[in-house]
């Protein structure tokens, strides 16, 4: 496929380029700076969410499919990412591991068992991560259903570590996941880009890109 990369310079931006490497680079975009050299047939975009509506634009120029990983996305943004999806394929994710979203469905299947108990998710991610809680604990939080504390830790370098814990009186039960690189998000995006080039359009999830890779 011809793909675009929205935050070439980025740590991410790096990643999803080595990930893709079968695949032709043909659009690049940082702040302040684009270059192109072909049409893309996806736009990956794992930056910041003051580029979603020039990514989007991007998209309708070029009528090209959208992968999104952005987080702390506001409400326009999804209006404007909904809005696109009329025309093109847009995967959107706050979280592309294939574990992270396992998890997911693991806790909106089982949560019902621990009610009653108390509830606490933590998040650890590198210094640099400015948003806070991540994405990820807001997704895993929706999914078990019920409101809870949040602990967010910015450490190191750390991809991403998540912990969703249940406890009462007498025990504790902890889901956990742990991101040990980028790669894996790099990874998740290439699966979604893929699933992508078979749609016409349509706004869906990581795990429906999942689910339908487990059909096939």
């Amino acid at each position: 496929m011809n793909f675009g990369i929205v935050g070439y310079s980025g740590r991410m931006g790096r990643e999803i380029k080595e990930v893709f490497k079968d695949h032709y680079l043909c659009l690049t975009v940082d702040e302040g700076t684009e270059h192109i050299e072909n049409t893309p047939d996806m736009i990956i975009d794992f930056s910041s969410f003051n580029a979603t509506f020039r990514t989007i634009e991007l998209c309708r120029e070029h009528n090209a499919g959208l992968v999104i990983g952005t987080t702390s996305l506001k409400p326009e943004h999804f209006s404007g990412l909904r809005d696109l999806s009329l025309s093109v394929p847009v995967i959107q994710s706050f979280n592309f591991s294939m574990g992270i979203n396992l998890l997911k469905r693991i806790l909106q299947d089982f949560s019902e068992c621990f009610l009653g108990w108390d509830l606490a998710i933590t998040e650890t991610h590198h210094v640099k991560k400015k948003d806070a809680p991540s994405g990820t604990a807001i997704l895993l939080k929706e999914a078990v259903g019920r409101t809870s504390d949040c602990v967010s830790l910015r450490l190191g370098g750390v991809p991403g570590d998540h912990q969703v814990i249940f406890a009462n009186e007498g025990e504790v039960v902890t889901f956990s996941h742990r991101a040990i690189s980028r790669k894996v998000f790099a990874m998740g995006a290439l699966k979604a880009a893929e699933f992508g080039l078979t749609r016409d359009r349509g706004f869906y999830s990581f795990e429906e890109v999942l689910l339908c890779r487990q059909k096939q």
